[in-house]
C-alpha cells in the first residue's frame, strides 16, 4: 500500500492545473485572433462596427482584449470546476454553453445595425468554438 504525502498531492494539483491552464491559455489566445478577425473580415466587407451610444466603432483590438480576457475568466471557472464538480467536463460545457448564450444577449440591446449585431454575434461564437472544446478536453483527463 502506498501513501501519498501532502506535497505528492500539491504536486499533483499543480500540475492537473497546469495540464489546463496552458493550453486553456493557448486557446483563449487563439479565440481572440478569430474573433478579431471575424471582426475584420466584417469591417472589410463595409460592416459598420458603431455603436450608436458614442457613435464610436469598436476598435479590433477591442475584439482581441476582451475575448483573450474573458476566456481567461472561462480557464478560472473550469479550474472551480474540475476542484469542485464530480463530472468536471460535463459541468464545464454545460456552463460554458450556458454563458455563451448570456454573452448573445447584449449585441441586440445596443441599437445597433443588424450586421453589427450579428458580426458580433458570430465574433462570441467562433471565440467559444475554440475555447470550449479545448477545456473539456483537459477536464475529462
Amino acid at each position: 500500500m502506498t501513501s501519498t504525502t501532502p506535497t505528492d498531492r500539491l504536486s499533483t494539483h499543480g500540475q492537473q492545473r497546469r495540464r489546463l491552464f496552458l493550453p486553456g491559455l493557448a486557446a483563449a489566445a487563439a479565440a481572440a485572433v478569430t474573433a478579431t478577425a471575424v471582426a475584420a473580415l466584417a469591417m472589410a466587407a463595409g460592416v459598420d462596427l458603431e455603436l450608436p451610444d458614442g457613435g464610436k466603432s469598436i476598435p479590433l483590438v477591442g475584439f482581441t482584449q476582451l475575448t483573450f480576457t474573458f476566456s481567461v475568466v472561462g480557464i478560472l471557472i473550469a479550474l472551480a470546476i474540475r476542484r469542485w464538480a464530480s463530472r468536471p467536463a460535463r459541468t464545464w460545457v454545460r456552463t460554458a454553453v450556458a454563458l455563451t448564450a448570456l454573452s448573445l444577449v447584449p449585441p441586440f440591446l445596443v441599437d445597433a445595425n443588424l450586421a453589427t449585431e450579428c458580426t458580433l454575434v458570430l465574433a462570441h461564437l467562433t471565440a467559444a468554438a475554440v475555447v470550449i472544446p479545448v477545456i473539456a478536453r483537459r477536464l475529462a483527463i
